[in-house]
């Protein structure tokens, strides 16, 4: 059963996604969290990192929307289809996380590249923050990282999941600016879906998708997927939308 250590509601602060707003976050600590419990989270909009639960508590925008895809109408598109043959030559592990030197450099890089090309704040990542972020003892937690055998075995992507009853959800992705194949972060949800949909789940929980955020829109384009009414409360029920339906996909793009 979940321990509940701290809960707080942040002052407001300039959005990192939007320019224009002010942001803030409904923030819990929390240890033991069962997969269950997570999954109940998950399904009214909240997120992790590590031992702490966040979601949008702005008071004046609401274009942080939580996203699912339904793993049984998930219709991937021409360029979704690309990346996963693309991702193919590719060794995947799906395992527990680690914290070492390789996968410090390889956010390191990959964090660079997204400073330099989209203008984002500096990251610092050191070996603690990393284990308490991306490695944090979950029940939950998976780490699927991508190897290129062409390239000594590089590790050139890697992902952090939670898996729940029911769902998975696609918590931080990052890869090798250089090594990387093409479009890696899309065959990397391409693929969890394949995963979900061998082993019945129902859903791949994706965060957030902000209109108007370039680093947050492509979530729209996995089709069709489903939006989360509001911010229910954990005693309310949670009523999805399907945002694109299944007849209006063209899947094409």
């Amino acid at each position: 059963m979940a321990l509940l250590l701290e809960h707080y509601l942040e002052d407001p602060h300039e959005c990192p996604y939007l320019a224009d707003q002010v942001a803030q976050l409904d923030v819990r600590v929390m240890l033991d969290v069962t997969p269950p419990e997570l999954g109940h989270l998950l399904e009214r909009g909240w997120r992790r990192f590590g031992p702490v639960y966040f979601r949008p508590a702005c008071q004046t925008c609401a274009r942080c929307e939580s996203l699912r895809i339904p793993v049984r109408s998930f219709a991937p598109s021409t360029s979704q289809r690309r990346a996963r043959r693309n991702a193919a030559r590719l060794t995947r592990t799906v395992s527990t996380p680690l914290a070492d030197g390789e996968r410090l450099d390889l956010y390191a890089r990959w964090h660079a590249q997204r400073e330099s090309q989209r203008g984002w704040d500096a990251s610092p990542m050191d070996a603690e923050r990393y284990l308490f972020e991306f490695a944090f003892a979950h029940p939950a937690v998976r780490e699927v990282s991508f190897r290129d055998p062409a390239h000594d075995n590089r590790l050139v992507g890697l992902g952090i999941v939670d898996e729940v009853p029911g769902a998975s959800s696609a918590v931080y992705f990052f890869w090798d600016p250089e090594l990387a194949s093409a479009s890696l972060g899309v065959a990397h949800v391409a693929m969890l879906v394949e995963d979900a949909a061998a082993r019945g789940l129902d859903y791949v929980y994706l965060g957030y998708r902000v209109e108007g955020c370039r680093s947050l829109e492509y979530k729209k384009r996995y089709r069709p997927h489903e939006l989360l009414d509001g911010r229910p409360g954990g005693a309310q029920r949670a009523a999805w939308f399907r945002s694109v339906p299944a007849a209006d996909h063209a899947p094409t793009d």
